[in-house]
């Protein structure tokens, strides 16, 4: 195999695969299983390690923006966000307490229990229908803190779309944060 792989055995009872974040593979094995076994394994692997390997790569290629494009993204959340959370907020009859716009790497919205929105200015890097999707999102919560049935319901009312929107985030949304 043309794999660039390093086995570390110790009295664990199963084989797990661990790519690294430069690229390298590290097989940790029990002390009693065989090198075949373990060569065999990677055969079977080889596409699954492959295609995360070049998901690293890729990742790695993406550009960071530079802190003069953050300060643009921050303006045009704080400009179109607030219009948009106000279009969908008098829509569907809720009141919020007020909006900020952050920076974030792991959300792309909040609502506080004291009913005040967060947005990541990142979505002015998302298309409208993500951007207003996390919008009715939010605002939901204001109704409905928490993710039931009923909460989801509520969204698909003000947001039929909404799967659409989530699916595209699903697949883009870490590339996109990964950019701060």
């Amino acid at each position: 195999m043309d794999l660039n792989f390093e086995v570390i055995r110790s009295g664990r009872k199963s084989i797990a695969i661990e790519i690294k974040d430069d690229g390298k593979v590290i097989i940790r094995a029990p002390f009693f299983v065989s090198d075949l076994k373990i060569e065999q394994l990677l055969m079977k692997k080889k596409n699954w390690i492959l295609k995360h390997i070049n998901l690293l790569e890729n990742q790695a290629e993406i550009r960071k923006i530079s802190e003069e494009e953050h300060k643009l993204l921050f303006k045009s959340a704080k400009e179109n966000i607030p219009q948009m959370v106000q279009f969908y907020a008098e829509k569907m009859g809720v009141s919020y307490n007020g909006i900020r716009i952050k920076s974030q790497k792991t959300r792309w919205g909040s609502c506080s229990a004291k009913n005040n929105l967060n947005f990541n200015c990142l979505l002015m890097l998302c298309p409208k229908n993500v951007r207003e999707y996390i919008v009715v999102h939010e605002l939901c919560h204001l109704k409905e803190l928490n993710h039931s049935k009923r909460f989801w319901k509520l969204v698909e009312t003000y947001f039929p779309d909404y799967k659409i929107a989530k699916l595209w985030l699903k697949e883009n949304g870490k590339q996109i944060i990964s950019k701060i």
